[in-house]
């Protein structure tokens, strides 16, 4: 685990394996950022000029290394994009401090220690600079024989310009770290693989976490699914040797007033079902639970950040195989509220698990719930691998979410719930079935969800189906694999209903 330091020490004096500081583009020429003035003065007042000759543009994602000069007690200096240069009396955006401090960190893989010289105008710019180096480090080697010449994440992350002394800006470093191991943590669950994060695996680490910080945690089993009429769950569970659970963790503050609740989609393995996935469909399809696993992740932020809001997470786990014993297309189910779904296909089998988890969640009354999922192939063909979907039964709910998740750097985009294609849904059969019309699917599975929520209950859907799993090359903080995506928005959210804005 990557550790994180403020330091008091300047730019020249502090021994690390390198320093990395800032480049941006003004016009056409490269200027040195603001917080690099020490070195930029061991270059002679040459840096920008240096890594021009090699090259450099300040391009946002851009990474140069140099060796240092005389005059420095790091050995390298990293200079990474920034962009263009903002304006006279404006900062450059956190996103991009979070993005270069990432590009950063993922380029000094096997360092001991770096010390980051970027910008810093104030607590936020160094929490973005914190969040991004420690989210970069990131690595997944779990499986994978370490040998000796084997690199190792970069270890140690000194922030320079923070004012360690500051109580602002200590409590944003600590916040920053919070947030960050948090995010690791789901993007660990989510690159774990599915022979070993079953059901009851998941579950085993919520009750780990459990007792670790402080949290309440309730796991029912198939058989107490199965004495409660959780038809939805374990519908989709039932084709497989590994039995679904349903795990309730739930962290309370003795001051709060509010109470939020989230809901995360946790299929730890789909294959489709009987509606079988093709070849080329199902290789990644281990990060079917990465909602459930942002939920438990905001859940243990909250509780590690101490927040005056109760905060209840509902993991729906299930694995979806094809056998003897599986659901088929045409069954009906009967679900946790009453209601009956024909399922007309078992690879729509998220909304199904949501369903049971939002109607148990709506039976406690909480002030708002948010479920998180990667629910549909629709919403990544209409936003891309990049942006996660919002719906909401509220409209101003929905445009706060997507502020949130702006204002923490998380793409986002509102998407509606048109009262018109709830017709496609209607069974001749059953209440509702699970599909409905193709075009405007991410829509249709948000229309079915709502279904489930209870009356009163202000509910928003984020289909996080294209930013949870990354399968190109890394890219700022975001690596291969498991990215985390939500966790961020999540937490922020959470914050901003402790403080009674919501």
């Amino acid at each position: 685990m990557t550790a994180l330091t403020l330091s008091t020490a300047g730019a020249a004096t502090l021994r690390a394996d390198a320093l990395v500081v800032g480049v941006a583009k003004s016009g056409k020429t490269l200027v040195v950022a603001p917080g690099a003035e020490a070195v930029d003065k061991a270059f002679e007042g040459r840096l920008a000029a240096v890594l021009e000759t090699l090259g450099a543009s300040g391009a946002e994602g851009e990474a140069t290394k140099l060796p240092a000069p005389a005059g420095l007690k790091a050995p390298l200096v990293l200079a990474v994009g920034l962009g263009s240069a903002p304006e006279d009396g404006e900062s450059y955006g956190t996103e991009t401090l979070r993005r270069a401090a990432g590009t950063a960190a993922r380029t000094l893989t096997g360092a001991k220690k770096a010390a980051f010289a970027l910008p810093i105008a104030d607590t936020e710019d160094a929490a973005a600079i914190a969040e991004g180096a420690l989210l970069g480090a990131y690595a997944y080697t779990a499986y994978q024989e370490t040998g000796k010449d084997a690199k190792k994440p970069l270890g140690e992350v000194a922030l320079l310009g923070a004012k360690p002394r500051d109580k602002a800006f200590k409590a944003a470093a600590e916040r920053a770290q919070a947030v960050a191991e948090e995010i690791n943590r789901a993007r660990d669950l989510i690159n774990m693989p599915p022979n070993d994060l079953t059901p009851a695996a998941f579950a085993a680490a919520a009750q780990a976490a459990g007792k670790e910080h402080g949290l309440k945690v309730q796991v029912l089993d198939e058989k107490a699914l199965a004495k409660g009429g959780y038809g939805g769950i374990l519908g989709v569970g039932k084709g497989s040797e590994n039995p679904p659970r349903l795990v309730r963790v739930a962290y309370t503050h003795p001051k709060a007033e509010r109470t939020l609740a989230l809901v995360g989609k946790g299929i730890t393995y789909d294959s489709g079902g009987i509606s079988l996935k093709p070849a080329g469909h199902n290789e990644t399809m281990k990060c079917d639970m990465s909602g459930a696993a942002a939920v438990f992740s905001a859940v243990v932020a909250a509780a590690r950040l101490g927040l005056e809001v109760n905060v209840t997470g509902w993991l729906a786990l299930a694995e979806n195989m094809p056998s003897g014993s599986a659901t088929r297309p045409g069954d009906v189910l009967r679900m946790y509220s009453g209601k009956t779904v024909e399922v007309l296909n078992t690879d729509a089998e998220g909304r199904l698990v949501l369903a049971d988890a939002l109607t148990k969640a709506s039976e406690e009354h909480p002030d708002a719930i948010v479920d998180v999922a990667t629910l549909t192939g629709a919403m990544v063909l209409a936003l891309g691998n990049r942006t996660f979907g919002i719906m909401a039964n509220d409209d101003d709910y929905r445009s706060t979410i997507h502020e949130i998740a702006d204002e923490v750097g998380e793409a986002s985009w509102p998407m509606p719930l048109p009262a018109d294609l709830r017709k496609g849904m209607d069974s001749p059969t059953a209440d509702i079935a699970n599909m409905g019309e193709r075009m405007g699917g991410g829509l249709v599975a948000g229309l079915f969800l709502q279904e489930f929520v209870g009356e009163g209950i202000t509910w928003a859907h984020l289909d996080i189906a294209g930013p949870a799993f990354h399968e190109g090359a890394p890219y700022g903080y975001t690596p291969k694999g498991g990215t985390g995506s939500s966790v961020r928005t999540l937490v922020r959210l959470a914050e901003r209903t402790a403080a009674g804005e919501l």
